[in-house]
């Protein structure tokens, strides 16, 4: 699923494209889009695109009298900007915003159909569509530290909810974990008040860095590529290769990946039905692992 990098990307390329630009018509390719029957999509035509902001991993799209479009991508949805008038792909198409000057083409490729569109009226209607995750860009250390340890959650699982943290998922909490030095499978109430400092000051510079680089690949053009899997990556995607700062291989367990050496001291984590499964014979550390492997 794009989070906060992706997604903002998307925002600021597609906000520098239509707003003051008048929506010509919105055309549905697929039944399971729009979920929503009120207001009509017919309504949105002739209407200009008055801003565009991201609310979480959703994009809005905004019109006059406080008309929204509210875009979420889920995991396998994807936006591209093609020319004016531009088919509804067969396959994986849901929808074309349509103006004079190009086309917004709604893709998904998955056969599970979860991307959604919301069309709403209001402030207030808008805001349901917030899951409530705190913004750390924004957020100061103590606001921070207060939602993290709101509920008692591996650090992992907290970094990932949307309703305690905005924008970040699976990839770049990984990134983020690897870069703070922590294991994603620590207690958030076990955090030291210095590792909740760095896991914050952690998370801003890796976000803001990755919009950095993504804004400075796309430049004048559109995020035709976003991807959970980057080649600059440390660790997301990287399982078995080697950690960017030890060398030691990439280790994965079902929900994260991590470097053993730099996040957890050398020893390795496992999922519980694998270690319950395998018990003795699961390697505890790195050398375990390498002797394992020898045999």
């Amino acid at each position: 699923m794009p989070e906060y990098p992706d997604v903002q990307v998307y925002c600021d390329r597609i906000e520098a494209l239509i707003v003051g630009r008048p929506l010509l018509g919105l055309r549905i390719g697929s039944p399971f889009l729009l979920r929503t029957v009120e207001p009509p999509v017919s309504s949105l035509a002739g209407q200009t695109v008055t801003g565009v902001r991201r609310i979480g991993k959703r994009i809005v799209l905004a019109f006059p009298d406080e008309v929204f479009a509210v875009v979420h991508l889920m995991i396998a949805g994807r936006l591209r900007w093609k020319a004016a008038g531009a088919s509804i792909p067969g396959r994986v198409g849901l929808a074309c915003f349509d103006f004079d000057h190009g086309t917004l083409v709604f893709t998904e490729a998955s056969k599970k159909k979860r991307a959604k569109l919301h069309l709403v009226v209001g402030e207030a209607a808008l805001a349901e569509h917030d899951p409530g995750g705190l913004n750390v860009l924004t957020a100061s250390a103590d606001a921070f530290a207060e939602r993290l340890r709101l509920r008692n959650h591996t650090v992992k699982r907290a970094l990932t909810d949307p309703r305690l943290f905005d924008g970040i998922g699976n990839a770049y909490s990984d990134e983020i974990l690897w870069a703070a030095k922590l294991s994603p499978v620590r207690w958030t109430s076990r955090l030291t008040d210095d590792e909740v400092v760095r896991l914050y000051e952690t998370i801003k510079a890796v976000l803001v860095d990755y919009h950095q680089r993504m804004t400075a690949e796309v430049g004048e053009g559109f995020p035709d590529k976003v991807t959970a899997f980057r080649d600059d990556m440390a660790v997301h995607g990287k399982f078995r290769q080697p950690c960017p700062v030890c060398e030691q291989p990439i280790q994965r367990i079902r929900y994260a990946n991590y470097c053993a050496r730099c996040q957890n001291a050398d020893k390795l984590l496992a999922d519980r039905g694998l270690s319950r499964l395998l018990k003795k014979d699961w390697p505890k550390t790195l050398g375990d692992l390498e002797e394992r492997l020898k045999g």
